[in-house]
């Protein structure tokens, strides 16, 4: 999931920041806006966007500047700054569907089972899902210079977000069959370790361990794996083993691989 959020961060808010409107009205305005897209970590752009909507409640980047502060309290985990920023921005943006991915993964991801608004938490999440992903599929590029590739790619990444809520919100209500789906329609629009991770533990859970050890397979062939992420496999597939009949054992090596220098941090443009 991360991994996805940083691409939306990357990938949407600057080629919305691109469009021809919205426009600054001053010299100031526009130095305001600046600010958020060159703010370098997310408390730095949420208090820039903060700024900018203080000094300039008229301005037309207000929903680009709530769902960039949307999305930078989400980088930082702080579920409730997220839910305030992105709902300001559907309220200025009813149509936003970065923010009700946001929604509907932050919802889904924190509802448990025995919440006495488990039912309601988690009809919104699926409704933000659903909704986002009817958006996304006709959606158009915010600029016409834009590679065909490239925007395919922004659009397959929330659409895998969807996805991913839909299989956390399945999760929750013990629908582990269902909760599979989504996560494998999750991984075959945008791969991501850790939605991978997650499918492994859906079959575990819908006691299909021979598909949580193939998922597992795909995972550890993958090079450059986040240690966290390769202990969580390997605790699923230790879970997977069990239920296979044998007594646990710890994940097998890797396959050697090349190193592979990791890829250059994108600054948030957003």
């Amino acid at each position: 999931m991360i991994k996805r959020i940083a691409l939306s961060f990357a990938l949407v808010a600057g080629l919305i920041y691109g469009q021809t409107q919205p426009k600054p009205k001053s010299q100031k305005e526009s130095e305001a806006v600046m600010a958020i897209f060159n703010a370098q970590t997310p408390d730095a752009r949420m208090a820039a966007a903060d700024k900018l909507l203080t000094d300039f409640a008229d301005t037309e980047f207000k929903a680009i500047a709530l769902q960039i502060a949307a999305a930078s309290a989400q980088q930082k985990n702080d579920f409730e700054k997220m839910v305030v920023y992105a709902e300001r921005t559907l309220e200025a943006d009813p149509k936003n569907y970065p923010a009700m991915l946001m929604l509907a993964q932050g919802l889904a991801s924190r509802t448990r089972e025995f919440d006495l608004d488990k039912e309601e938490k988690l009809n919104r999440a699926e409704k933000y899902a659903k909704t986002a992903m009817d958006l996304v599929k006709v959606a158009t590029k915010p600029r016409p210079d834009i590679p065909d590739a490239d925007w395919e790619t922004a659009k397959q990444n929330y659409m895998a977000q969807a996805y991913e809520a839909l299989g956390l919100a399945a999760m929750v209500r013990k629908k582990y069959d269902d909760a599979a789906t989504q996560f494998q329609n999750a991984v075959t629009a945008s791969p991501d370790p850790a939605t991978m991770v997650r499918l492994a533990a859906a079959y575990n859970q819908a006691k299909k361990p021979d598909q949580a050890l193939a998922t597992l397979d795909k995972l550890n062939a993958t090079p450059d794996l986040h240690p966290s992420i390769k202990a969580v496999a390997a605790q699923e597939r230790n879970n997977a083993i069990k239920l296979k009949g044998g007594a646990g054992a710890t994940a097998p090596a890797a396959p050697a691989t090349p190193t592979t220098p990791a890829p250059p941090a994108t600054p948030p443009a957003k």
